[in-house]
């Protein structure tokens, strides 16, 4: 499955009914960039998690919100509500630890 661009107004619509990795990140930020493989691999990996992206300089107000401080941010969401946060770098089986893979 691809990997979806989230922002203000679609964010919630696609949280809402699924399990969902989202990744907050920045482009300038390394280890964001050191985790996007890992991201990517999960997405087409797993058909059954939907994964999302979150561009902080993008959607900042949606970061606040979530109570996103540092990047690389992890979040995952069941059926809307948030059931783990990783924050930092991780390797992909904490990942999908985390995920309940």
């Amino acid at each position: 499955m691809s990997i979806q661009k989230l922002n203000q107004e679609n964010f919630q619509a696609v949280i809402q009914d699924s399990l969902t990795l989202v990744d907050f990140y920045a482009d300038w930020c390394g280890p964001c960039r050191m985790v996007a493989p890992i991201v990517e691999e999960i997405a087409e990996e797993c058909p059954h998690v939907v994964v999302g992206k979150v561009n902080v300089d993008q959607s900042p107000e949606l970061a606040v919100a979530l109570g996103v401080v540092s990047i690389p941010t992890l979040i995952v969401f069941k059926d809307g509500k948030e059931i783990n946060r990783m924050v930092g770098y991780r390797p992909k089986s904490a990942i999908m630890e985390a995920l309940g893979q």
